[in-house]
């Protein structure tokens, strides 16, 4: 076991292999809620069940936003925050919500302590256009210019971006998330891909 490994308890769970391996889909009992209850009354497993169910959303926001060799690490610190905050969850927000935001704060304080900006990622924003499929032939430089598009969008445009690809939530689901009605949420991502594709073309 290598000490990377020995210091980050999550380390061998937030691999490319573990990602590859986790079922696209985690069966939705018991609730949130109920886990929570669960944790906090002293069932320490029921973490577990929220850490697989949402690795995947998580592994995959901070990679829209992280340099690649930095996405496991924020990852791990996400939960580990996760971890020792939710005692203190009081159930204002969804925890989905809760967690979305704890994951963009680790993310900021990671460039925070490093003082550097931000690096455009590596992720592809594949059903946005032809433009932004991942194959083998896009080249390094393309992928690097779609990110960095990415980033000059407001934040709400780069939100219902991230909710739709990162976190492959359906519209009606975006809309709850984003407190809005679905045609407002449909017209807010036509608006948003266009003005992506305007920076891709500017």
């Amino acid at each position: 076991m290598t000490a990377r490994e020995t210091r980050n308890p999550f380390f061998s769970l937030t691999t490319t292999n573990f990602m590859e391996n986790i079922p696209k889909t985690v069966p939705e009992n018991p609730s949130d809620e109920t886990l929570i209850r669960q944790f906090k009354e002293g069932r320490k497993e029921a973490f577990d069940t929220l850490y697989r169910r949402y690795l995947p959303s998580v592994y995959k926001r901070v990679r829209y936003v992280a340099p690649e060799s930095d996405i496991e690490d924020i990852t791990q610190e996400v939960f580990i925050a996760a971890l020792k905050s939710l005692p203190s969850f009081r159930g204002d927000s969804q925890f989905g919500t809760w967690l979305r935001t704890l994951t963009n704060h680790k993310v900021a304080e990671f460039y925070r302590k490093r003082n550097r900006k931000q690096e455009p990622p590596l992720a592809p924003l594949s059903e946005a256009s032809g433009r932004m499929e991942d194959n083998d032939s896009k080249s390094l430089e393309e992928r690097v210019l779609i990110q960095r598009a990415l980033q000059k969008l407001p934040q709400n445009y780069r939100e219902v971006i991230l909710l739709r690809f990162a976190e492959d939530l359906q519209f009606n689901e975006i809309a709850d998330q984003m407190d809005q009605n679905l045609e407002a949420t449909k017209s807010l991502f036509r608006r948003a891909i266009s003005a992506l594709r305007n920076h891709l073309d500017g």
